[in-house]
């Protein structure tokens, strides 16, 4: 399977009062793998980023097991469900090697914010999603 793999670290505040990760920190896991992820197809100055941006129109997330902290990293395995014109879905899994934490998609939306619209994928962007999708 095409994946991308970011070992995301743990921090003592992404716990709650009884050790376990909050719910709402995967979400910033998965952010973080996705960002690492997309850096080398993200143009690279300030205007190139405001035309060719991403956002975030959909997440779910299924909880498989409590996260508790730890120092060691947990994996965040990202990979493309799909692509269509101007958007794309992303599954990915949060794991280590003995367990599964959960799994989840988001659905990302091609985006101009200088003009407040969706936009079409490049055909760079439709190329580098296509190295991440099972064959």
């Amino acid at each position: 399977m095409n994946r991308y793999t970011y070992p995301c670290p743990l921090r003592w505040s992404d716990a709650d009062a009884n050790g376990h990760i909050n719910n709402a920190v995967f979400l910033r896991y998965m952010e973080e793998a996705r960002t690492r992820m997309f850096r080398e197809v993200l143009a690279t100055d300030e205007e190139g980023r405001r035309r060719n941006a991403f956002v975030v129109a959909r997440a779910t997330i299924d909880y498989k097991a409590p996260l508790t902290y730890r120092d060691e990293p947990v994996d965040v395995h990202v990979r493309t469900v799909k692509s269509a014109g101007a958007s794309f879905e992303l599954a990915y899994e949060i794991r280590d090697a003995d367990r599964l934490y959960a799994e989840a998609v988001t659905v990302i939306a091609a985006y101009n914010l200088d003009t407040g619209r969706l936009r079409r994928l490049s055909a760079d962007e439709r190329a580098f999603l296509a190295r991440y999708s099972s064959p």
